[in-house]
């Protein structure tokens, strides 16, 4: 535990659908709290249905910070997320509030808790040429210059062997190397109160399946067209990419069906949340608790005891 003197800060992580954000609601409630996103998709403005980001109602039973603040336009990254959390959190602070960060976004904690690796700019001619190679011929290579990284990554993994490769061609460095050299993270300069959600997997499965189906009728598929129709956010973009747009946009150009649409989107998201549930039970220090009560009551009980 951190020294009494450092600010609090509470933590609510989850997989998708577990319910973080109703607990977040009730302890900021409960201490005059401000919740702060941790979610990657629910900080874009065009995907408030689809995200599962809190209804205007909800926000407005506590403040809320970083959701929907940031358009499908934009470079976002865990950086910059990690930055603008640590404003609010010393925002939050200054006003007296405890600062609730709430998401199941593992990337962004680990950079803002841990800090990021001062990895230098690739020079763009070293990135477009690594980037062309076929992964094999990109692996082997990797193997001669960071044969740790290359033992440690999946021969097919196309993105990591690409930025391992490029680091180390560019730098001279191992991306491990870079990485053990993280700087600007505030793990310990807070007195962290985090729980972990992990309910019911069966329980969580459906309620992944029943929110689903409620955004495709309260909505998504409106929200997915709006998307779409923007001219200004490339295919590539992160936004077009976030899980029910790519399923919601065949079915808008004709290909599949609603019925399948839907199923798409529920079997992406079951995904999803079993990556976060794993990465959540396992990745985190042990001391972080975890909690596979679904009540609100117990919640509230457990988060009382570590607050």
């Amino acid at each position: 535990m951190n020294p009494p003197d450092r600010p609090k800060v509470a933590l609510i992580a989850g997989p998708t659908a577990s319910g973080k954000s109703a607990l977040a609601i009730a302890l900021a409630q409960a201490t005059g709290g401000t919740v702060i996103n941790a979610d990657l998709a629910q900080v874009y403005a065009e995907l408030r249905v689809l995200s599962a980001r809190p209804s205007p109602e909800e926000e407005a039973q506590a403040p809320h910070r970083l959701f929907g603040h940031v358009t499908g336009t934009d470079d976002y990254s865990a950086a910059r997320w990690a930055a603008e959390a640590k404003a609010e959190i010393a925002a939050a602070q200054e006003r007296g509030s405890l600062p609730i960060l709430v998401g199941g976004t593992g990337m962004y904690l680990r950079t803002l808790l841990d800090g990021i690796a001062p990895v230098p700019g690739i020079d763009p001619a070293i990135r477009a040429e690594v980037r062309a190679l076929p992964v094999a011929q990109a692996h082997a290579l990797l193997t001669e210059r960071d044969p740790e990284a290359a033992a440690r990554l999946a021969a097919a993994d196309t993105t990591r062997v690409a930025r391992a490769l490029e680091v180390v061609t560019a730098t001279g460095r191992t991306l491990a190397d870079w990485q053990r050299a993280k700087v600007g993270g505030i793990a310990d300069q807070i007195d962290l109160a985090p729980l972990i959600l992990l309910p019911d997997r069966a329980w969580l499965t459906e309620r992944c399946d029943l929110r689903l189906a409620a955004m495709f009728d309260e909505g998504a598929i409106d929200e997915v067209a709006a998307l779409l129709a923007r001219d200004d956010i490339p295919p590539e973009a992160p936004v077009r990419k976030a899980i029910g747009v790519p399923e919601i946009a065949a079915m808008l150009a004709g290909e599949i069906g609603r019925a399948e649409a839907l199923e798409r989107a529920q079997a992406a998201t079951r995904q999803y949340a079993k990556r976060q549930y794993t990465w959540l039970r396992h990745q985190p220090p042990v001391a972080w608790p975890r909690i596979h009560a679904t009540d609100i009551i117990n919640r509230m009980a457990n988060f009382a005891r570590i607050v």
